[in-house]
């Protein structure tokens, strides 16, 4: 019985119990009232949203040919190298700071994806983490991580 289940199914199946875990937390916390919405109100939403999205994906990998694969191989790889590089971008922003992690990140993520040449992503890369730093450090004065650079 397990053999036939595939490694997609199980990760539908995972996804679907963490958002009703999600809406179960949420519960607790109370929605408030439409004028001050309570702190459970947006993480139901999302955590709603959650097991619709993994009851769609279980529909469609059911209605799938047996042994077939709902993603390439090249696809997954691509899934993969990006979890790795988000995992990294959080391990490594405390030593590095934010921005420069943040730049390496999105130059990875863009080769990742794929973006041809070497320009293009160090563009998108230096424009996404001057846009971060603005719009967190200056216009909303949230303290990003600095690094052991300063």
């Amino acid at each position: 019985m397990l053999k036939n289940i595939s490694l997609e199914t199980m990760f539908d199946f995972i996804l679907m119990a963490l958002g009703a875990i999600i809406v179960g937390v949420s519960l607790s916390y109370g929605f408030g009232t439409l004028r001050a919405p309570g702190p459970g109100l947006y993480p139901f939403f999302i955590g709603a949203v959650i097991v619709l999205l993994s009851l769609i994906l279980l529909a469609k990998g059911s209605r799938a040919k047996p042994g077939s694969s709902l993603f390439s191989r090249k696809t997954t790889v691509t899934f993969v190298l990006m979890i790795v590089t988000f995992w990294l971008w959080i391990v490594v922003m405390p030593f590095f700071g934010y921005v420069i992690v943040t730049f390496l990140v999105g130059y990875a993520l863009a080769k990742i994806m794929r973006l041809e040449g070497w320009l293009k992503p160090l563009i998108i890369s230096a424009v996404t983490a001057f846009f971060i730093y603005l719009l967190f450090d200056v216009w909303l004065y949230i303290d990003l991580p600095k690094g052991l650079l300063g």
